[in-house]
């Protein structure tokens, strides 16, 4: 399991593909398969940990991130022959090196950074799971879209929310931070937002002057311990992204906690959001503030229930271990790895 190494695995604040690494990761030791994760060495597994990175470069300036990931890499890759499968969250750096895997690489597109990085998965021998449809590449054909799983123990369900509204992950333009201000404004509500700030301009210009600790509170990064808290007690999360979301993880993890999801219909969103089960799927700041009551109005035990069938961690491990088990199966057939198309998904 090649974990990325910008944060710890699983990640103490921020760290989506860390996250989603680890809880692949313990469910498939709790099957019983033989797991070594490739992560960070401060990171924690109940399999084997191997690295070389000493900690997240993202957390230490001192760390050149373009040197420790290719450390990281060529690490794992040295050792691939030792096993049955790497399944790389690394995004394309692993498959720059896919030809030097000696064992059958499968690679969770965890979203496009840039356009330009496609030519790497294009070239490359590598099996690719998509985390949504609507973020699939015309360009690569793909074995399954596994969507993400979550720890639905770490997130507990909590019947009677609150009157606040939520708004969790990082703090940039393209998550729409400042859009649910104004949502929360229209909507006469108090807004929490929590997370990392991604960036600093947007932050101090369209952010920061409207956090007063009353109307718009600000808690920073909230790590996993203090999620469930933050996202059980809200009314309901704000996701007024302005960009197309290959997943998002605060909604699956909000609906789990029975909190209803008011966002845009960009990206995966219609793809997660059961309408006016799990929330609603609205166009525009005006549109989001007339649908925080409904939303509100929503049962939670429901939502929590829709979360828990269709985004659990032991759903995310089955499909995983079906998507390896077609790829080692082609394998034995074929002496190599033989990458299905679009033509022979798997069912």
């Amino acid at each position: 399991m090649l974990a990325p190494v910008a944060w710890r695995t699983p990640p103490q604040h921020y760290g989506p593909w860390e996250q989603i690494a680890s809880h692949l990761a313990e469910g498939l030791v709790a099957r019983g398969v033989d797991v070594t994760l490739f992560a960070t060495l401060d990171s924690r597994t109940a399999g084997k940990l191997d690295g070389v990175c000493p900690h997240g470069y993202a957390e230490d300036p001192a760390l050149d991130g373009r040197v420790w990931e290719a450390l990281h890499v060529a690490h794992a890759l040295a050792r691939s022959g030792e096993f049955d499968l790497v399944h790389n969250h690394l995004d394309w750096l692993p498959l720059a090196f896919a030809a030097h895997a000696r064992a059958p690489m499968v690679t969770t597109v965890h979203g496009f950074s840039d356009p330009r990085i496609v030519p790497a998965y294009s070239r490359a021998a590598s099996a690719y799971v998509s985390i949504s449809d609507a973020d699939r590449s015309p360009e690569l054909d793909y074995v399954a879209t596994v969507h993400h799983g979550i720890d639905l123990a770490a997130l507990p369900f909590s019947a009677a929310g609150g009157e606040d509204l939520v708004v969790l992950g990082r703090i940039h333009p393209d998550k729409g931070t400042a859009a649910a201000i104004e949502i929360a404004r229209i909507a006469g509500r108090r807004l929490v937002i929590c997370g990392i700030v991604q960036d600093e301009r947007y932050f101090a210009e369209q952010v920061l002057p409207h956090v007063d600790g009353d109307a718009v509170s600000y808690l920073g990064p909230v790590g996993p311990s203090r999620r469930a808290e933050v996202l059980g007690s809200a009314a309901a999360l704000l996701h007024p992204i302005a960009f197309d979301e290959p997943f998002g993880l605060a909604v699956v993890e909000a609906m789990a906690c029975g909190t209803p999801v008011v966002t845009y219909p960009r990206g995966a969103m219609p793809e997660i959001v059961d309408e006016a089960v799990t929330g609603f799927l609205v166009d525009g700041p005006a549109a989001a503030a007339a649908a925080v009551d409904r939303a509100a109005g929503l049962d939670r035990a429901a939502c929590r229930a829709t979360a828990s069938r269709r985004f659990s961690t032991a759903r995310m491990v089955t499909d995983y271990l079906a998507v390896y088990g077609r790829i080692l199966a082609s394998r034995a057939s074929t002496g190599t790895l033989a990458i299905p198309t679009r033509e022979s998904p798997i069912p």
